[in-house]
């Protein structure tokens, strides 16, 4: 159950899932927090760029451990994609560097480019993201105006769905394309990555116009709450019903539970308990929230070598 309180008045361990609105950077989102919440230890698991909106998770005093973990799930999307014109930062808020336009662009072409950039994929971020080439921000390279290459990484576009499309004027008089889609993809994707690639390859360039996070994880839009409510009212998801929405579950005696405190590493299950969002009866792979009596959120561990190592302990 949430738990709620006055804003200032300090808060339980665990998450907070914020409707981020347009112009807010998440950094300015975690300071809001900070001070509604009555504690500087607030952090965010995932970036969204001040022009996007949507599902922002901030985690809470002990739950900011959770974050680095909860970033590297799957997220969903809506966005719209302008097709016809090609900008700085590929998105609405770069200067437009090319207007060849998109009209006679054939569906068939659009279908077809939407499908080459699903499934695992090599994609370049954008040259403004927060990547670090050689120890320096690439969008503080980019400002400076430096020549540099970002390396294309592997990124899994699970879903990338064309729901409407429709011609439009630019500001400059450019006939443009608009398609809305939506996009369910693994964490580290690029939006705007795709706009732009889809694009560049039906040869009229493509920029991001609109961006909404609508999930990230089992965290979606009806649990996210504006700033305005939070101020009034702080609605905190509880530490341990966050990591078993988020995590496969493993439930521990109390011997194990013992043992797992002291930093022993204890045998895993081989899959045939457990519960939770993961694969398969088992905890599954990658990290493991672990419980002891009473329910008890005790640890994150993953398995190594058939044993349990804790990536943070909680009690």
């Amino acid at each position: 159950m949430t738990r709620k309180g006055r804003a200032g008045s300090g808060a339980p361990d665990g998450l907070v899932i914020v409707d981020k609105p347009a112009g807010f950077t998440s950094h300015d989102v975690v300071a809001k927090l900070r001070r509604f919440a009555g504690t500087r230890r607030v952090g965010h698991a995932g970036t969204l760029d001040p022009m996007a909106t949507g599902v922002l998770v901030v985690g809470v005093e002990k739950a900011t451990r959770l974050l680095g973990h909860l970033a590297l799930t799957e997220k969903e999307y809506r966005a719209t994609i302008r097709l016809g014109q090609t900008t700085v930062t590929d998105d609405a808020e770069g200067e437009i560097t090319a207007s060849d336009g998109a009209a006679g662009v054939d569906p068939g072409a659009v279908r077809a480019g939407i499908e080459e950039l699903t499934g695992d994929i090599q994609q370049v971020p954008s040259k403004v993201s927060a990547i670090k080439i050689d120890g320096k921000r690439s969008y503080a390279r980019a400002r400076e105006g430096e020549e540099f290459a970002i390396p294309a990484r592997p990124v899994t576009v699970s879903s990338f769905v064309l729901h409407d499309r429709r011609e439009a004027k630019a500001e400059d008089g450019t006939t443009v394309l608009d398609l809305d889609v939506t996009v369910v993809c693994s964490s580290g994707t690029y939006i705007r990555a795709l706009a732009r690639d889809l694009g560049a390859g039906l040869g009229v360039g493509g920029h991001l116009t609109a961006l909404r996070r609508t999930r990230v994880g089992p965290y979606g839009l009806e649990a996210a709450r504006t700033l305005e409510r939070l101020e009034e009212s702080l609605e905190i998801l509880p530490i341990a019903e966050a990591a078993a929405a988020a995590f496969p579950r493993w439930d521990v005696d109390e011997r194990q539970a013992r043992l797992l405190g002291n930093g022993v590493r204890i045998e895993m299950p081989s899959g045939e308990t457990g519960s939770g969002p993961g694969p398969g009866p088992g905890p599954g792979p990658g990290p493991v929230a672990v419980f002891g009596p009473e329910g008890r959120f005790l640890a994150l561990v993953e398995e190594s070598k058939g044993k349990a190592k804790s990536l943070a302990v909680f009690v």
